[in-house]
């Protein structure tokens, strides 16, 4: 395998963390990103003591003057940047039009949406001028299908990143760059602390765990370069009644 760099967003934990210790697994360097530095450390240390190569880059997606300056520095200590695993993501236990904020609506944009876009913006002239790329932008089973629940600022800025994806495929593929929507459902993770009800533990007993996730990464990354995934929806089996 071509062990170019793997950037991952929302490394310090849950899909983020799985994504990165499994692309470590494979044999690639990782950049780790998020709001929190000690997470991070732990993430990195994790892979360094097995064999792997991490390096540590704090900073919030919503800062574009931070993410930029990311980009350069992880091209600088660690390469070029082949592929980004955009798991950074927020949601809040107000979700519905009767008690939304307009300052959260757009707090929670700045994250799940303009995020993305901000680390894809940084990477991808990198990526065009090598002719290779490969762009995992984790979203949300409630992108794929609606889901009433889940919140309109965050439902609405989730579902955005399908066409995202589709324009990166449209304009991106004859670079040899490639982007996949990756939708999971119910995830155990500490996300859950957002929803407004937080689930118990046998709700969470029959859930995708990170790990899962981190497979469904993993398959896209080493995909071979002619292969575009361009969504791929993945739920927890419903159990038995």
């Amino acid at each position: 395998m071509d062990a170019r760099t793997v950037w991952v967003t929302g490394a310090g934990s849950g899909m983020g963390r799985a994504s990165a210790l499994v692309a470590a697994q494979d044999g690639r360097p990782v950049a780790l990103s998020g709001r929190r530095a000690e997470p991070l450390e732990e993430v990195a240390e994790e892979i360094r003591a097995a064999g792997g190569t991490a390096l540590v880059v704090p900073l919030d997606v919503a800062d574009r003057a931070a993410v930029k300056a990311a980009a350069v520095r992880i091209g600088e200590e660690l390469g070029s940047i082949e592929a980004l695993v955009l798991s950074a993501g927020a949601n809040a236990p107000r979700r519905y039009w009767r008690d939304q904020d307009l300052e959260q609506f757009a707090a929670l944009t700045d994250i799940n949406l303009l995020g993305p876009v901000a680390v894809i913006d940084a990477a991808l002239p990198g990526m065009r001028e090598r002719g290779a790329g490969t762009i995992v932008l984790i979203s949300s089973y409630s992108a794929w299908r609606f889901s009433p629940d889940a919140g309109v600022a965050y439902s609405a800025s989730k579902t955005a990143l399908g066409p995202l994806a589709a324009t990166l495929n449209a304009q991106e593929n004859q670079h040899g760059i490639r982007a996949c929507h990756l939708c999971p459902g119910d995830v155990d993770s500490a996300f859950l602390d957002q929803r407004p009800q937080v689930p118990g533990a046998a709700d969470r007993a029959v859930m995708l765990s990170p790990e899962d996730v981190g497979r469904a990464v993993s398959f896209v990354l080493t995909s071979p370069p002619h292969v575009v995934i361009d969504e791929l929806v993945i739920s927890p089996a419903k159990p038995a009644v």
